[in-house]
């Protein structure tokens, strides 16, 4: 699984309006400043979470973005369905099924199993992790695995923040 710069930055510009608090608001100019965001990318992903209600846009001379809803109530996974595809979607099987239109293991494939399963676990996390838990930095207490430095420790070794 790969997150994509789009959900990585989004989930940054939420991080950044969560930590500002509930009446703080901030520009397209603050994202360019605080995160290195071009301001007509950092357009783009507010567009994308004022669109799935995540953010709204104030008017005025003190303008700019905001939290729709308290960080307690936005769940990592409104987030993540904001910005990207799911990890596992009905649409998967049909990309590489190149130029046949039914996959040689439609009907027994195991492979789209792990996929199912995979998208259910990870989407059981995200339903439990808030924004302000994400903020927080209790991660670690949430998932019950240490976390250091962007990067989780597994039984395996450690797996970068940017793909497993």
């Amino acid at each position: 699984m790969k997150i994509t710069a789009l959900e990585e930055y989004g989930i940054r510009c939420m991080l950044l309006l969560a930590q500002g608090g509930p009446q703080e608001t901030l520009t397209l100019t603050d994202f360019n400043v605080k995160e290195g965001l071009s301001i007509p990318y950092a357009g783009k992903l507010l567009m994308l979470l004022k669109r799935a209600g995540l953010v709204r846009a104030v008017r005025g001379r003190r303008g700019g973005y905001q939290l729709s809803r308290s960080p307690e109530t936005i769940m990592l996974r409104e987030i993540f369905e904001a910005l990207g595809e799911p990890a596992f979607s009905p649409s998967h099987c049909s990309k590489h099924t190149g130029l046949r239109e039914i996959c040689v293991h439609a009907g027994d494939c195991r492979v789209l199993d792990i996929w199912k399963t995979f998208d259910s676990f990870i989407g059981q996390i995200m339903d439990k992790i808030t924004l302000a838990d994400v903020a927080s930095g209790k991660l670690e207490i949430l998932i019950g695995m240490p976390v250091t430095g962007g990067r989780a420790i597994s039984r395996g070794g450690v797996s970068g923040d940017r793909g497993i």
